[in-house]
């Protein structure tokens, strides 16, 4: 069993715990978060602290309350301060515009590529910037990693759509080959 999840989550202020019908509700200031929690787990809400622990003995209840632990943190953080993921955009003609609640981007394909944006989701583009935020830890991940693989980086101009912390390796082109003059 994972020794983080034998410790307390505490609880912040402003932030409400619940479990009901096998379902962890988590609800903020930043939004409200829910979990369907595997019968291998169960959860207990006391005060200022949730506690996870495996319901019975089997491999599967040992190994699932340290990944519950860690969702629980994530939605917990996630309520009271959003999770955010920033995607730049490189190359010539390539730009990002929001079009009511889609993401319009310009990728040097013949035709514009729109994104929808999931309802939970803030997304704001500044420039060649694309800001992903929202409380759920998940969904702001995959948004962003589906945007990215619309178009991604390529190894020898860069152009594409990276993360803004992402280093790209570049590689050298072809040389020119001198002509022998014999």
């Amino acid at each position: 069993m994972s020794r983080l999840s034998k410790k307390p989550i505490p609880i912040p202020s402003g932030v409400e715990v619940d479990v009901k019908d096998g379902e962890l509700i988590v609800k903020g200031k930043g939004g409200t978060l829910t979990r369907t929690l595997h019968p291998a787990v169960s959860v207990a809400v006391s005060g200022q602290e949730v506690q996870v622990t495996p319901s019975g003995s089997s491999r599967l209840s040992r190994a699932l309350p340290g990944t519950f632990a860690a969702h629980i943190r994530n939605m917990i953080s996630g309520v009271s301060h959003p999770f955010s993921k920033r995607l730049a955009i490189e190359g010539i003609g390539f730009r990002a515009e929001i079009a009511g609640k889609s993401l319009k981007l310009m990728l040097g394909f013949s035709h514009p590529v729109v994104v929808a944006i999931p309802e939970s989701l803030k997304v704001a583009v500044d420039k060649n910037v694309i800001t992903v935020a929202g409380p759920d830890k998940e969904a702001v991940g995959q948004f962003a990693a589906s945007v990215r693989a619309l178009k991604k980086p390529e190894p020898y101009k860069g152009k594409g759509i990276r993360y803004e912390d992402e280093i790209v390796r570049r590689k050298q082109g072809k040389k020119a080959v001198a002509t022998a003059a014999a």
